[in-house]
Parts: structure tokens; C-alpha cells; sequence
């Protein structure tokens, strides 16, 4: 049975909180803090499985978490869980938030979402995840092939005149 599903920013910023058994504000706050600590330390390409959280029962759960750019998704479940099927519903979940946006759907056929949530995976594999992100980045304005540099650029009643930037290039 799953007790808690907990998503995190980076800053330990809870994203979505569901606590299926009830422990008081304080003890989910700790039990926030203690998850993120033990997740935050694990390197990345080591098993995504956790025995025994101090907080929530003891040796018969488990912690099952998954990290995705700025997010961590942790599932305190006990013993009945399957620590797979618990992370292929994280990335069901991951895919949902692909698929929809603000509300809105932003796509509807399934080839498509797939052909994009590979190539994401690709992409992360390929260029060394986070870590190459200051590097495809520079190399990919520098790669933008623009026909001209606007020079004026007007919102509404508001008018920029943009500085010519090709000594810089």
C-alpha cells in the first residue's frame, strides 16, 4: 500500500503532498525534510530503491523515488509494492505532465507523445544529463541561424531599438 507520495523541488520545495495515513503538519514536514536528504545524496545512476524510512514504519517500507531535472517524485510504500510498478507509475506521471499543461492539453496522439518522451530520454543519455546543460546551451545560440537581427522590436506602444551585436559574434 502506498502511504505517501511526496514531489519536490530541488529546494525542498513541496510540489504535491498525499499522505494516505494521517501523521500530524509536523511529522510531514519532517518526514519532507528526511526523505529529501536521503534522495538529495544519492548519486543518480544508483538504484532508486530506499529500505526502511525511520518515520513512516520502519523496515517494512520502502522508498522508491525517481529525479527529473528539477523534481524528485518519492513513494513511501510498504512490503506489498512492487518498486517497479511503483516507478513506472512515476513516469505515467511524468508523461501527464508532458501531455498536459496549464489545463490544457497539449497533445492527444500517442505516437507523438512517445516519439517525444524518447527523445527527451535520448537527449539525457547522450549529453550527460544536467551536468551538459551549460554547454548545449552556449552551443546552441551560437548555432541559431537567424537571417538578420531585428534592429526595432515593437510591443504595442512600446518600441526597442536593439544595439548592433555583430562584433560580439
Amino acid at each position: 500500500m502506498i502511504q505517501a507520495i511526496l514531489v519536490f523541488n530541488n529546494h525542498v520545495k513541496p510540489r504535491l503532498v498525499c499522505f494516505y495515513q494521517h501523521f500530524p503538519e509536523e511529522i510531514q514536514q519532517q518526514i519532507i525534510r528526511e526523505t529529501f536528504h536521503l534522495v538529495l545524496k544519492r548519486d543518480d545512476n544508483i538504484c532508486n530503491f530506499l529500505e526502511g524510512g525511520s518515520l513512516i514504519g520502519g523496515s517494512d517500507y520502502k522508498l522508491i523515488y525517481q529525479h527529473y531535472a528539477t523534481l524528485y517524485f518519492a513513494f513511501c510504500v510498504d512490503s506489498s509494492e512492487s518498486e517497479l510498478g511503483i516507478l513506472d507509475l512515476i513516469q505515467v506521471h511524468c508523461i501527464l505532465q508532458e501531455v498536459v499543461m496549464g489545463g490544457m492539453a497539449l497533445e492527444a496522439n500517442m505516437n507523438e507523445i512517445v516519439a517525444q518522451i524518447e527523445a527527451q530520454n535520448w537527449l539525457e543519455k547522450s549529453e550527460g544529463g544536467l551536468s551538459a546543460v551549460p554547454a548545449r546551451a552556449t552551443s546552441a545560440v551560437k548555432n541559431i541561424n537567424l537571417p538578420e537581427m531585428p534592429r526595432n522590436i515593437n510591443i504595442g506602444d512600446l518600441n526597442i531599438k536593439v544595439p548592433n551585436l555583430s562584433q560580439f559574434v
